[in-house]
């Protein structure tokens, strides 16, 4: 079977390298998009990632070229339009659940950091700096914990909190009854009680932008907010303008609702256009990550092997337990 990888990184080859002999892999470092999409032609199978094109014109255009399976190194799939896959009968496969307690452990982090503020501490002694002024946190015990989301990654990170000696309120449609700790509340109560809100859901119509003028006003002033999840989760504007005012305390983010431009490259050397992500770079409570919650070496030998199990499957005609259309 010949694949064609987009949004290839190094760690990626490393990853898949290993099974080199059991499928023909041609990797391209440029992501899937329509300008792209000409390098996918001819292919049976694709393997993309979080900011690859998978829009409806993306898919017929390249089922009319043979293409046969979607094989999505990730767990969301929002950037897939499944209708379209459907109509051409185009399979889709993921990884659903490579490695949660990789991201959940960054979302401690994000904390950890925003609040201890060990970032600024390490840069001053860096400079011969060893003054404490300003880099006074919280203890972390004690505090009210919102978790939106108790999947997989949300359940991992409500585990870790709560060893911390944090009180964990919980928002999910389906409660998981394997956190007997959590104590579900409806959304309202979530943002006016929680400390710290921690984002672990996906994004889609009813989850875009649940974090906006609304929802904010709602929750204690100075409160953290951390999203490790999808940035189409938050309204960037909404956000900046509660920063301005302090509503928002700290804010820790490892995703961006228009992270597709932006993340994964190097901008160093280049003026950033976009004017919100600079905004929020300005901030001295804010910490941004780039997308890097996943990166785990187990993380990655998880989504190798996962992905490459559902291509040998698909290859041979056995059914896919990680099948999404």
């Amino acid at each position: 079977m010949k694949i064609a990888f987009f949004s290839t990184k190094s760690y990626d080859k490393e990853s898949f390298d290993h099974y080199s002999s059991e499928v023909e892999i041609t990797y391209f470092e440029v992501s899937l998009q329509p300008q792209t999409r000409i390098l996918a032609e001819g292919f049976e199978a694709i393997c993309v990632f979080v900011n690859d094109d998978l829009s409806a014109e993306t898919i017929h255009h390249l089922a009319d070229k043979g293409l046969k399976l979607i094989a999505l190194r990730c767990a969301g799939f929002n950037n897939v339009d499944r209708e379209a896959a459907r109509q051409r009968n185009v399979t889709i496969v993921r990884v659903p659940a490579y490695s949660p307690e990789a991201v959940a452990e960054h979302a401690l982090a994000l904390i950890l950091t925003l609040n201890r503020k060990t970032h600024k501490a390490y840069n001053r002694v860096r400079e011969g700096n060893f003054s404490l002024e300003r880099l006074t946190g919280f203890n972390l015990t004690g505090k009210t914990v919102g978790v939106i989301g108790t999947g997989n990654i949300g359940a991992a990170f409500a585990r870790i909190i709560h060893a911390l000696g944090c009180k964990v309120l919980a928002y999910d449609l389906s409660p998981n009854p394997d956190l007997p700790f959590a104590e579900y509340r409806e959304l309202e109560n979530v943002w006016g009680e929680a400390d710290i809100i921690s984002l672990h859901c996906p994004l889609h119509e009813s989850t875009k932008y649940l974090i906006r003028e609304e929802t904010l006003k709602r929750m204690k002033p100075g409160v953290m907010l951390i999203n490790t999840s999808r940035g189409g989760l938050v309204h960037t504007r909404d956000v900046i303008q509660a920063l301005k005012t302090g509503q928002i305390g700290y804010l820790g983010i490892d995703v961006y609702e228009q992270e597709e431009h932006l993340f994964f490259r190097d901008w160093s050397e280049q003026i950033i256009q976009d004017e919100l992500i600079g905004r929020l770079m300005s901030f001295p409570n804010v910490l941004i990550t780039a997308h890097q919650a996943f990166l785990t070496q187990e993380a990655l030998t998880e989504i190798a092997s996962v992905t490459m199990e559902s291509l040998q499957d698909f290859k041979v005609g056995r059914s896919l337990r990680n099948q999404l259309v």
